[in-house]
């Protein structure tokens, strides 16, 4: 597993860096992805436990299995790593997704093609990012006004909070590119800290809202401060990253 190419030090990694460098330690030293995430269980209780992927019975859908066993399966590899950090900073959340994903196989099955409630769940499972922000804010990236969220409404930033919530999205930022985009779920909780954003966020989500895709669309390099050379407008002159909105 490529741990040495993750950059702890990378301003969206900040809210992981400090348990998740201890488990990457603990994985470069040979010991398993399962086993290195339980051993940070406990400044950091999750309502799961890790356990092999190989545990997973033939025939049980994943989700199902989390919600009988209390154990995530977990395979070696970057995906599963930042998978089981994200339970480890948002249990609440990430045990709400399990819960209406449960609750959607019991309603449809195990179906070819996701309905919109399991999609949208997916989407923010794999790819989510939360925001607290004044309302001119939202309303210029939830419209596409590139050049007015990164310009006028700039010194904004400095006053919203953004962590990076999906495993998929903290993944494919080990090697950072233009392109890599956030689906967007405003926040509205009272506080910064990553507990009181759980504690609300796991309170808000429900399959009927997800379904609806309540996201914004942030191409993430582009928050001022995260990356070199976005201080300057032709850095979101670049139309197929930061695209027009739909007619």
């Amino acid at each position: 597993m490529p741990l040495a190419s993750i950059d702890w030090s990378a301003p969206w990694l900040a809210p992981y860096a400090d348990v998740g460098q201890g488990v990457a330690a603990k994985v470069a030293a040979g010991v398993p992805n399962a086993d290195a995430l339980n051993a940070a269980l406990a400044p950091n209780p999750t309502p799961v436990r890790f356990a092999p992927q190989s545990d997973l019975p033939a025939g049980v859908a994943y989700e199902s299995y989390i919600f009988d066993s209390n154990c995530c399966p977990t395979r070696e590899g970057l995906h599963d790593f930042f998978n089981g950090l994200a339970w480890l900073l948002f249990p609440l959340t990430k045990r709400r997704l399990n819960h209406l994903h449960v609750a959607q196989i019991a309603q449809t099955g195990i179906q070819p093609v996701r309905g919109p409630a399991r999609d949208g769940l997916t989407v923010f499972d794999e790819n989510a990012a939360f925001l607290q922000c004044p309302d001119a804010l939202w309303d210029a990236l939830a419209t596409k006004q590139w050049s007015n969220l990164f310009g006028p409404l700039r010194p904004l930033w400095n006053e919203s909070h953004l962590v990076l919530f999906g495993h998929a999205l903290l993944e494919k930022l080990v090697y950072p590119r233009k392109p890599i985009t956030a689906h967007v779920y405003r926040a509205q909780a009272a506080t910064h800290s990553i507990a009181d954003l759980d504690a609300w966020m796991s309170a808000d989500l429900s399959a009927e809202r997800l379904a609806s895709k309540p996201f914004a669309h942030l191409p993430v390099l582009g928050v001022p401060g995260w990356w070199p050379g976005n201080d300057v407008p032709t850095f979101y002159g670049d139309a197929q990253v930061f695209r027009a909105p739909r007619a």
